[in-house]
């Protein structure tokens, strides 16, 4: 049972939310789900809804067959990020001239799977 959740645009670096997906891509859910809730990092909140997305995704999706599936055997069979739309802003620099800021987005993608 396969299931995928997107959250897009995503107001951090994907750079930054990388650094947690490559954590948790291949580990089960619930190993997936202590590793985010212990990350200092800030990239952990939104890739940790992600995932519990997913997980809801599989199991309305089996429901939805006539089938059950427990969240204990799932699995983080693709996890990766993408580069959102960057908004592009500036600031006054010296000598009258602007210096580009770049907000990044991120597009985060999070695909589940059970173990067989």
């Amino acid at each position: 049972m396969e299931a995928k959740a997107i959250a897009r645009f995503i107001r951090m670096s994907p750079r930054k939310v990388r650094l947690v997906v490559d954590q948790i891509r291949g580990q089960s859910v619930n190993e997936a789900y202590a590793l985010l809730q212990f990350s200092k990092k800030a990239a952990a909140e939104p890739v940790s809804k992600t995932l519990r997305s997913a997980v809801a995704n599989a199991q309305y999706k089996a429901q939805d067959q006539g089938d059950f599936v427990d969240a204990d055997e799932l699995f983080i069979r693709e996890a990766y990020v993408n580069e959102g739309p960057t908004l592009r802003r500036f600031r006054a620099a010296a000598m009258g001239r602007a210096a580009p800021i770049r907000k990044r987005t991120s597009h985060i993608t999070v695909v589940v799977d059970t173990k067989e």
